[in-house]
């Protein structure tokens, strides 16, 4: 989940809603796994540029120190995410979301044949990126792959180069479908959010509906009027059941969420010279 708006409390975004990222840690609907009980973590802008980050292993729905600091914090921007492992040890580096600078990346899906193409990927890796990364998951690799080619400048561009790169790795290696991933990627100001699969099948993914016009298809709801008119949800499922409040990411699309900034447009993989 990615939340961008007026700043709200933590404990608001992850623990109000009806089917909230906590509920979907052990209930998720539309997800390959139902229960997401290897890690949770959530990243979150302050008064500086740098975000924080809170980690651990244990699941969500059993951390009693999340709840404790979920109510302290009031943030503009808050990235959270539960962790259902795809082969990478249950451990803290491997949490989403991962920081480099004043950027946080994370990531539902999965890099097929991973223990493959590692090699690859990580020797693409910038110099002078390498020796931040600090876990093993192939979520981390395609987020350093991003920034090495250019995340910081151009987020679009260099994601698509990014999993340009891991297809064209893939099909040395006799990977015909690598990649499936839904991505959000945010540097404290705006939000870019990814779906693609090189087999055209991506996890889902969605955003919410403008406010204004909310309010108006729902004029009981008191929360809604408790949102800010900028407020923006993307969410991997929606977090209520509310006519008219959510919206399918299209396939192989790029969404931009930002101050005075709200499009979709496509994105297709860029095989790096």
């Amino acid at each position: 989940m990615a939340y961008f708006g007026d700043p709200l409390p933590a404990e608001d975004l992850l623990f109000r809603p009806h089917h909230s990222l906590i509920d979907q840690s052990m209930h998720a609907r539309l997800g390959v796994e139902t229960t997401n009980g290897d890690g949770f973590g959530m990243g979150w802008y302050g008064d500086g540029p740098v975000p924080a980050v809170f980690k651990n292993t244990d699941p969500a729905w059993n951390d009693p120190n999340l709840r404790e600091i979920a109510r302290q914090i009031r943030t503009p921007l808050l990235f959270a995410h539960i962790r259902a492992s795809t082969g990478t040890p249950v451990q803290r580096s491997n949490c989403h979301p991962f920081r480099y600078d004043r950027w946080l990346w994370m990531h539902n899906g999965a890099i097929a044949g991973f223990h493959d193409l590692k090699r690859d990927m990580m020797l693409a890796v910038d110099p002078s990126l390498y020796p931040e990364i600090e876990g093993s998951t192939d979520s981390e690799a395609l987020f350093y792959l991003a920034l090495t080619y250019g995340l910081t400048d151009d987020p679009p561009g260099a994601v698509a180069r990014a999993i340009g790169f891991v297809e064209a790795s893939g099909r040395r290696h006799g990977i015909a479908l690598p990649v499936q991933m839904t991505v959000a990627t945010s540097d404290g100001e705006s939000i870019w959010a990814f779906r693609y699969s090189s087999e055209g099948r991506s996890r889902s993914l969605f955003y919410s509906t403008d406010v204004v016009q909310l309010r108006k298809l729902h004029p009981e709801l008191e929360v809604l009027h408790e949102l800010g008119t900028a407020t923006r949800f993307v969410v991997s499922e929606p977090l209520r059941d509310l006519q008219g409040a959510w919206n399918e990411v299209p396939e192989s699309s790029c969404g931009i969420v930002g101050p005075g900034r709200q499009e979709i447009r496509p994105l297709s993989p860029v095989e790096p010279g």
